[in-house]
């Protein structure tokens, strides 16, 4: 559960300004009245009226996700995110930076990103500390370990459908607001909060990101490419990469956003049968299943698999 900084969130019912209440960093409330508590396990849920028409990640796909990226197989496309988010958050020209991770899911590449900025403000504040050794304190206010005065490092907000993503991404990035909310709807976020989104083979709302972020911010998108997971996409039956996928990503974004880079990233994994079946069933895929049958394919897996793992990190900026 983060501080109580003053987060620049919207009220999903009336699109007034929430602010945390009485309840210290346990309770969002606005001038109007409305007023959401945390659950139990730390996240806020937003999504009101009808909800979502989405279906969300159950609990069985998301402690698969949270597994296969916990055995850090992901870990150089998590470390890649961070890289090209450092520069907007070091910069960010409000002194306290803001990142929207969109499609969170158990926290994984935020944690990545925060863990970067931590060590990027450190380093930074220890340049500008005259005696390192005095205090721990740097000259601009902020601690050694790269948090502000206030203990705040970013305001970091992690938005996800699934309660059950957000119960794992609360514990894995308890400084961040952990928000149970639909990317095709409304943001809860102010104009122009944030210096960073990021969409991890998540659904884009371009005009929505576009909104909440700040003149110079970035919208880093990851997306697989052709031959992305080759070697076990059809034995397990997980989706294949939709054809001209690039494409039609440039276009989604084309009224709202100039692109600014393309990183393509391989990794060549080694993986073990249950790791296989952990990054079958921890994708869109695993909505439809059969979680027996992939146990028993599981069973009849060799010791080591080798798969290939192709992504493309693109990096927007928004058109003003």
């Amino acid at each position: 559960m983060p501080p109580a900084p003053d987060f620049p969130l919207l009220c999903p019912v009336c699109r007034d300004a929430l602010r945390f209440g009485g309840g210290g960093a346990r309770t969002l409330v606005c001038g109007a009245g409305h007023s959401f508590d945390a659950a139990r396990q730390g996240y806020f849920n937003f999504l009101v009226g009808k909800g979502t028409v989405f279906e969300a990640d159950t609990a069985e796909m998301v402690a698969a996700r949270f597994d296969f990226l916990s055995a850090g197989h992901y870990r150089r496309l998590a470390d890649a995110i961070a890289d090209l988010a450092a520069p907007a958050l070091m910069g960010a020209p409000a002194g306290q930076p803001a990142v929207l991770d969109a499609g969170t899911g158990t926290g994984h590449y935020l944690r990545a990103v925060l863990d970067r900025l931590a060590r990027d403000r450190a380093a930074r504040d220890l340049a500008l500390t005259p005696d390192p050794a005095a205090d721990g304190a740097s000259a601009d206010g902020a601690s050694a370990d790269g948090a502000s005065a206030d203990g705040v490092l970013a305001a970091a907000i992690g938005l996800d459908i699934s309660k059950f993503a957000l119960r794992r991404a609360a514990r894995m990035n308890p400084e961040a607001l952990n928000v149970v909310g639909d990317v095709w709807q409304p943001l809860p976020l102010a104009d122009s909060a944030v210096d960073v989104v990021t969409v991890v083979f998540a659904p884009r709302n371009a005009p929505e990101f576009a909104r909440v972020l700040r003149p110079g911010g970035r919208l880093i998108v990851v997306t697989p490419r052709p031959g992305h997971l080759e070697e076990v996409a059809g034995l397990t039956g997980m989706l294949g990469i939709e054809p001209a996928k690039d494409e039609r990503l440039t276009a989604s974004l084309g009224k709202d956003f100039a692109a600014v880079s393309a990183r393509d990233l391989d990794l060549a994994l080694t993986l073990a049968p249950r790791d296989v079946a952990n990054l079958a069933y921890m994708g869109p895929a695993g909505h439809h299943l059969d979680r027996a049958a992939l146990a028993a394919l599981e069973a009849g897996l060799p010791a080591w698999t080798a798969v290939s793992a192709r992504f493309r990190i693109s990096v927007f900026a928004p058109i003003r």
